[in-house]
């Protein structure tokens, strides 16, 4: 059939001709779905403000024979009024949505993405202050562990035997941390501070995440971005 239902959120929407709009969403049964929505910038448009950026939609969709489906029917699950309100929220939000967007490609149905980009919503939405590096970087590690890009951060990526204690190394192209034999001349130093904030960020709720200065968190992006430009061939925005 032509026509199908999902639930998505709106990740980004652009401007076509006069009166439409495309919008890109991420769904947790079809992955990233592109779609037009015809006449949604008219003053008496039926689908008023329901497809704005970050919001959470039932949709009706037909799908054509070309790459982008058509929105027949919207309706809003949640809108994160707060979020809206808060210029952190708004950036952490967008970053997050670009995150989804460069990872994930159109097929890819990945229910425990659509789930974490809820929670990464709804917690912006009822604590805006929680906006910044530390949530952005936890967010991105659960992210990239969905998509299976997480690097290793146990044992050497490239022997398998201990990593060590004190400061390591971290090389992108091995896929994580290395033992000292393993790291000569190779990545850059991982101090211990980086490497315990990703394993407590992984482990912990979104909320939760663990405290962390700036230089930590230099390091813990450093090691994110090099990871999904090397594995992933996509470029993240800078959390700064």
């Amino acid at each position: 059939m032509p026509y199908y239902k999902a639930e998505g959120i709106v990740l980004r929407s652009m401007r076509l001709r006069e009166a439409d709009r495309i919008v890109h969403m991420y769904t947790g049964t079809r992955g990233k779905v592109g779609a037009v929505v015809k006449g949604v910038r008219r003053t008496k448009s039926r689908f008023g403000g329901r497809l704005e950026p970050f919001s959470r939609v039932s949709l009706v969709l037909y799908e054509g024979r070309g790459d982008l489906h058509t929105v027949t029917q919207a309706q809003c699950v949640e809108w994160y009024p707060r979020l809206r309100e808060h210029g952190g929220a708004i950036q952490c939000a967008g970053s997050a949505c670009e995150s989804v967007l460069r990872l994930f490609g159109e097929g890819e149905g990945n229910s425990a993405t659509y789930n974490l980009l809820c929670h990464e919503l709804q917690l912006l939405d009822s604590d805006p202050g929680v906006a910044g590096g530390v949530n952005l970087l936890a967010f991105r590690m659960k992210l990239m562990l969905a998509a299976g890009f997480m690097p290793e951060l146990s044992d050497c990526a490239r022997c398998g035997g201990p990593a060590g204690g004190g400061s390591l190394r971290f090389s992108a192209a091995a896929g994580g941390v290395v033992c000292h034999d393993c790291g000569a001349g190779d990545g850059f130093t991982l101090d211990q501070s980086a490497r315990a904030f990703m394993l407590g960020a992984l482990a912990a709720p979104l909320k939760d995440a663990p405290h962390a200065g700036g230089p930590t968190l230099t390091q813990v992006e450093r090691a994110l971005s090099g990871t999904v430009e090397y594995h992933a061939h996509v470029r993240l925005r800078s959390v700064a």
